[in-house]
């Protein structure tokens, strides 16, 4: 009986030891948690650029004060256009718009300033505006702004031809002038860096103006007041 006891321990015994040193199975062993992969994350930057294709159309109004009833023609130009914006928060930002165009002026009204050539002139319009960009829209991305515009006038030239009435301008000279500006417009973004821009400006831009004709002295004002709408490409940085 007592022999009978000490065999039975020693099987349990042996079993108990067999659990303990036995290799773990594969229910056994910890569950290992996935690796985390954080998300790309891209640092936000402040810097846009826009290349577009700028029509600028005037306003055909303005007078020789001299000559009551006269009038003053402004050519249309289309030009390319860059302009840099920074924006200070999401919302707010500042846009420069850069790029010169050329224009002839041409008098109209009475006989003595009917089909004048007054001249020529290229302008560098810089305009500054302040805008606020909406962006709860996705990819549609819309602004609104209001700034200043200072137009420089260079390389001028007169007509230096008669019209109907003999009369010929030999000098002419605009004058550089400030104006405000107005501004609508939008992106639509294609992803993170590019988009497409459609955009419109109202500036109401009055240069004084002086030359000299075959008959004396001449004073005026042209009245541009130009739109200038412009469509091109956004890149992001």
């Amino acid at each position: 009986m007592k022999s009978a006891r000490l065999l039975l321990l020693s099987l349990l015994s042996a079993s108990a030891l067999a659990v303990i040193c036995a290799p773990a199975g594969a229910s056994d062993l910890p569950v290992k948690a996935p690796a985390y992969k954080a998300p790309a994350f891209e640092p936000w930057n402040p810097w846009m650029v826009r290349l577009r294709a700028l029509g600028v159309v005037t306003r055909n109004s303005g007078n020789v004060d001299q000559v009551p009833g006269s009038g003053l023609s402004t050519s249309d130009s289309l030009v390319p256009e860059l302009d840099i914006t920074y924006f200070f928060t999401k919302n707010i930002a500042a846009e420069l718009i850069l790029g010169v165009t050329r224009h002839q002026v041409t008098g109209t009204g009475v006989a003595a300033t009917n089909g004048l050539d007054v001249g020529k002139a290229w302008l560098l319009p810089p305009t500054m505006t302040l805008q606020y960009h909406f962006t709860d829209f996705g990819a549609f991305k819309p602004y609104v702004g209001a700034g200043v515009n200072y137009t420089v006038f260079f390389g001028q030239t007169a007509g230096n031809t008669a019209n109907g009435a003999g009369v010929i301008v030999t000098n002419s000279h605009l004058q550089n002038t400030f104006a405000p500006a107005l501004q609508i417009g939008f992106d639509y973004m294609i992803d993170n860096h590019w988009g497409f821009n459609v955009d419109v400006k109202k500036l109401w831009l009055r240069p004084s103006w002086d030359g000299t004709s075959n008959v004396g002295a001449l004073t005026g004002k042209v009245n541009l007041d130009p739109w200038l709408i412009g469509a091109g490409v956004t890149y992001k940085y």
